[in-house]
């Protein structure tokens, strides 16, 4: 018996109904969006097909008040959604009209999508669009192979509004991964978060529908059954910020992405961004983990800015390299996302 909430990761694209009517075209994109990453793979999101139009609306009730308090990162990940179902829209054909934040009444309601006019696809969206089902978050160790200039100049090209910081050197890097160990540090010492964190996780046995698998972790079966207990009652800052420091320092590439706003306008964006340049990545065969405690602890986000040495706001750290694939995590079907 297969599993639905595993098997949304097997789309084909021989499905999408041509000949059948907008909103059946809509319901079929949305299986694209749905495989965004978000923040636990907590996957804060709704949407509703009206209209001839997909409407997107953030879901306060898979919000992470504890780690993102101010709702930044909940945006950032429909953001990741939001430009999972464009680049699907312009592959098969459609230009794509956008608003975003349309009834300022409604905070939750992000955006408002419509087909827009018959649009051929760059080549890049194309190979986008062929990665969606492949990418993963892959939390393994990168080889030691630093990535050719052009692949990175290619991954890390800016988005409106949005930009796209590489690490310039060891001492930079190093740098970086201090403001990591610390403030994984300082996120395992508050309870509040071990709790929040151990509540998104699920064993292997039983995966579900959303949060953080064991395996995702590195964890086998047993340990994937006994870990959200221990999260939840042991303060293991020390061997986190150990282990997150050499990752850090060892990363092939160390991209942050800074806005110059610091709203949920820019979230949105910086969303949009970080799936591009996540699906970019994967066509080049690069993989890419999240590296977020120094922009999750404000008074670490701070000083990021000054050793990073940028300007904006960050919103997104995230390491790029080669290692070996991982499998997917579940997602709620489209019929569970929709209203």
């Amino acid at each position: 018996m297969t599993d639905p909430h595993r098997d949304v990761w097997n789309l084909h694209e021989s499905d999408y109904p041509r000949s059948g009517s907008v909103d059946e075209q809509l319901r079929f994109l949305l299986g694209y969006a749905i495989l965004a990453p978000s923040s636990h793979n907590s996957q804060p999101w709704r949407f509703r097909i009206e209209g001839g139009a997909v409407l997107l609306f953030a879901d306060p009730g898979r919000a992470l008040p504890v780690v993102d308090p101010a709702g930044r990162e909940l945006v950032i990940s429909c953001g990741a959604a939001l430009e999972h179902l464009l680049i699907a829209l312009w592959h098969f054909g459609h230009a794509g009209r956008l608003a975003v934040f349309p009834e300022p009444a409604s905070p939750v309601l992000l955006a408002h999508v419509e087909p827009g006019e018959p649009a051929d696809a760059p080549e890049s969206v194309h190979r986008c669009f062929a990665a969606i089902t492949r990418r993963r978050t892959n939390r393994r160790a990168y080889r030691d192979e630093p990535l050719p200039a052009d692949v990175l100049d290619e991954i890390t090209t800016a988005t409106a509004g949005v930009r796209l910081h590489v690490a310039a050197d060891d001492v930079e890097q190093g740098g970086i991964a201090g403001l990591v160990a610390e403030a994984d540090r300082i996120q395992q010492a508050d309870a509040a978060y071990r709790r929040e964190l151990a509540s998104w996780m699920r064993s292997n046995a039983n995966p579900g529908s959303d949060g953080i698998p064991g395996y995702a972790l590195g964890m086998g079966t047993a340990a994937s059954l006994v870990g959200p207990l221990l999260v939840s009652l042991v303060d293991m800052g020390d061997r986190q910020a150990a282990g997150d420091a050499e990752t850090t320092f060892r990363a092939p590439a160390l991209v942050l992405l800074e806005t110059a706003a610091d709203d949920p306008v820019a979230w949105l964006s910086a969303g949009r961004a970080l799936a591009r340049l996540l699906l970019l990545a994967r066509s080049r065969g690069v993989w890419a983990s999240y590296l977020n405690p120094a922009v999750e602890v404000p008074e670490i986000r701070e000083r990021l800015r000054q050793v990073a040495g940028v300007s904006g706001h960050p919103q997104v750290l995230i390491r790029l390299g080669y290692a070996e694939d991982v499998p997917p995590t579940p997602r709620r079907t489209v019929d569970e996302v929709l209203e």
